[in-house]
């Protein structure tokens, strides 16, 4: 502010503050010696012009779409176009979730996104040992490259996105993808979509591994250099923080600890000489929007201004579109309740609106029932009723970044950046990303963050209502039909990968998984043409993950405690 105004209005709050504040304290205490986000950085009583003092506009907030792109990674945000309604979806066999994602875009979702069950995430075909129980459980099974054809049937490739949640098979994910987008003449410049692909967060909190970190990076870097190169539209890995905050992290570490991830696929796709600004246009990031409301706001805004300035300073990129963060977003599963299921309701509005006030790309909003099963077809629809309430009747969209300027919200995203700015100088402190997940840095300080928030709510400090507060007895009815797995899936999937294996060509799928291996032994080889030709000749998933495995090995986890 203008030295002219700032000595009258320091003058002003300190007379305030002796004067009628202090009496009024006299008389009417205020409920708490102290408040604080939930990440824990102190929250003032009231913010002024004097809290912006340093606030530089042109360098910190500049306009919408232009650097650091804190107001919005685009000119006009939502005025132009809304945030996709990406509700996620996947149970059963492929032709159970085809029929909930025809459902969900009749009723007018806007972008597909994809539920793997466990096997399928951990590279086990449905008739191994390993996934038994397990398949169509808590996704979709997808064993060869017949599945998947069934799991898109009817859904236009050229006109809906398609994301894919899954990390350590995410690759043979996207093979199939580009197989069969080749299979209908869909241009690849037509597609577009994202795999999470985000391997490193499996490794510090989400636990959904197969090779050891290094290999899973080559993986990774694999993925995004040939999306470069032949699918311009396409987001080859979703930067996570949602699974690192809903393990436990404080919005500060799920920041520090997602751009950290960031950091290290930037330097590992650099190493293969490929320009900085020929890729990064493509790195997508995935955040959560937990239940501290302005937390949550400052959060997105201060993501987007790091990214910009990690991008131009740290790795000289030079395009806008190099700098700009973009990011799904999805409320937070953890704070869903299984009693009272109605409060998560309200819960998910509240957090939905955080996330398109902070400015994400899509936005995924959780079902009410989802602390109890798979959510039902009546949440989903619930769910996205919600988002659309939001978009087509609050008139939030119809300005960018509303509530930039806000004293309080401006000074709490200078304090998560700079808090975040902290975490990620310890990371490169201990040789970077990398070496701090085999140093178990970032495991650590998620579990020391789960245990003081578990133990804040136990105390009652952290009040989750119908669970610590206003609780109810419980018992009776529910106000809506959960998700039942049907017991026959397991056994008609296992029959369907029978039907598959018994009438492809085993020669040539043994001649692919040897080109797998070799390009697999050859660090400069990409993995992504090898696969691609191994799911055409319908290998399965088990079978391709278990041919890297002999090149790889497989990651043994040092337990942090």
């Amino acid at each position: 502010m203008a030295e002219a105004g700032r000595d009258p209005l320091q003058e002003a709050t300190t007379a305030w503050e002796a004067g009628e504040l202090a009496a009024f304290l006299t008389r009417r205490p205020e409920r708490q010696r102290a408040f604080h986000t939930l990440s824990g950085l102190p929250v003032q009583r009231v913010y002024t012009p004097l809290d912006l003092e340093r606030l530089d506009y042109a360098a910190s907030l500049g306009l919408p779409g232009q650097f650091p792109f804190t107001r919005g990674p685009y000119p006009t945000m939502y005025r132009g176009q809304l945030w996709t309604m990406r509700q996620i979806a996947g149970f059963g066999t492929a032709p159970e979730t085809n029929q909930r994602f025809r459902y969900l875009l009749a009723q007018g979702q806007t972008g597909l996104s994809i539920d793997f069950d466990m096997p399928t995430l951990m590279g086990y075909d449905s008739d191994s040992s390993m996934a038994e129980g397990e398949v169509g459980r808590e996704g979709v099974a997808v064993d060869t490259l017949a599945d998947y054809e069934e799991l898109l049937e009817g859904i236009d490739l050229g006109r809906i996105s398609v994301s894919m949640t899954i990390n350590p098979t995410a690759w043979i994910l996207l093979a199939m993808y580009v197989a069969l987008a080749e299979r209908r003449g869909i241009p690849f410049a037509d597609l577009s979509g994202t795999i999470q692909n985000d391997i490193i967060k499996e490794f510090t909190a989400q636990k959904e591994w197969i090779y050891p970190i290094r290999p899973s990076m080559r993986i990774v870097r694999d993925t995004i250099t040939y999306c470069a190169e032949h699918l311009p539209r396409y987001n080859p890995v979703n930067i996570s923080g949602y699974h690192i905050r809903d393990a436990g992290a404080t919005a500060i570490q799920e920041l520090a600890f997602t751009l950290g991830a960031g950091i290290a696929y930037v330097e590992e796709v650099l190493k293969t000489g490929v320009p900085v600004d020929a890729f990064a246009a493509r790195l997508s990031f995935y955040f959560i929007s937990q239940s501290d409301f302005f937390e949550e706001v400052a959060k997105f805004r201060a993501a987007r201004r790091m990214w910009a300035r990690i991008m131009r300073e740290r790795f000289g990129a030079s395009r806008p579109e190099s700098m700009r963060l973009r990011f799904h977003c999805q409320t937070a599963g953890s704070s869903l309740t299984a009693v009272q299921p109605q409060n998560n309701v309200v819960r998910t509005a509240l957090q939905a609106l955080a996330a398109v006030l902070g400015g994400c790309q899509s936005l995924h909003t959780n079902g009410m029932d989802e602390a109890l099963a798979i959510p039902s077809e009546e949440a989903m629809k619930l769910a996205l009723r919600t988002q659309q309430i939001i978009a087509e009747e609050t008139g939030i969209p119809s300005t960018v970044d509303p509530l930039g300027g806000s004293y309080y919200l401006e000074a709490l995203t200078d304090q998560i950046e700079a808090a975040a700015w902290a975490t990620l100088e310890k990371i490169d402190a201990l040789g970077g990303t990398l070496a701090a997940v085999e140093k178990n840095y970032m495991q650590q300080e998620i579990a020391d963050a789960a245990y003081a928030f578990q133990l804040a709510k136990e105390r009652g400090e952290r009040v989750v209502v119908g669970v610590n507060r206003y609780c109810e007895p419980q018992g009776g009815p529910l106000p809506i039909q959960l998700h039942r797995l049907d017991p026959e899936t397991e056994a008609r999937q296992i029959a369907r990968l029978q039907r598959v294996k018994a009438a492809r060509d085993d020669r040539a799928v043994a001649r692919c998984l040897r080109d797998l291996q070799e390009a697999a032994r050859d660090e400069r080889a990409n993995l992504m043409p090898p696969t691609i030709a191994a799911v055409k000749a319908h290998a399965t998933l088990g079978e391709i993950v278990g041919a890297l495995q002999g090149v790889f090995g497989r990651y043994v986890e040092t337990p942090v405690f």
